[in-house]
């Protein structure tokens, strides 16, 4: 049997995916949010001590942080790029996510890297993310 090559992506595509993925996470839709991934789909945080390397290691995460108190109250996605690579889009922004745990408000101001593919229905999902802090602008504000 002969698999066929999948069709390039187009930026369109890939903003669309991220779009959709980005309004799920901010509205805590986890079913919408997590069914942006595939299930193979790898995730780095820089606050955890290992790579995820499965959607359900994520699943499992983030249901220990909500049960731990942690929510989410607004997320914007700026300073947005997109890069396609054959049948890879690799979508790059600056993220602003503002939380609440156990009634202390915060703003996480992170860069990100979401890599997109077609899988076998035809879908566009995510296949790696990858979360860090954006750098202080003054260095002297940097967190040791």
């Amino acid at each position: 049997m002969t698999r066929e090559t999948p069709a390039a992506l187009t930026s369109q595509e890939v903003a669309s995916a991220a779009d959709h993925l980005v309004a799920a996470f901010s509205s805590m839709d986890a079913d919408a949010y997590f069914g942006s991934f595939a299930p193979d789909a790898t995730f780095i945080f820089y606050p955890e001590q290992a790579r995820l390397n499965a959607r359900a290691e994520y699943e499992a995460l983030w249901a220990e942080w909500v049960e731990g108190g942690w929510k989410i109250t607004g997320c914007e996605s700026s300073n947005q790029l997109i890069q396609i690579a054959g049948d890879t889009g690799i979508f790059t922004h600056d993220v602003a996510t503002s939380i609440e745990v156990d009634g202390t408000a915060e703003t996480l101001h992170e860069r990100e890297t979401i890599v997109f593919v077609r899988d076998e229905t035809g879908a566009i999902v995510a296949v790696h993310e990858h979360l860090s802090p954006t750098p202080a602008a003054n260095p002297e504000e940097a967190v040791e």
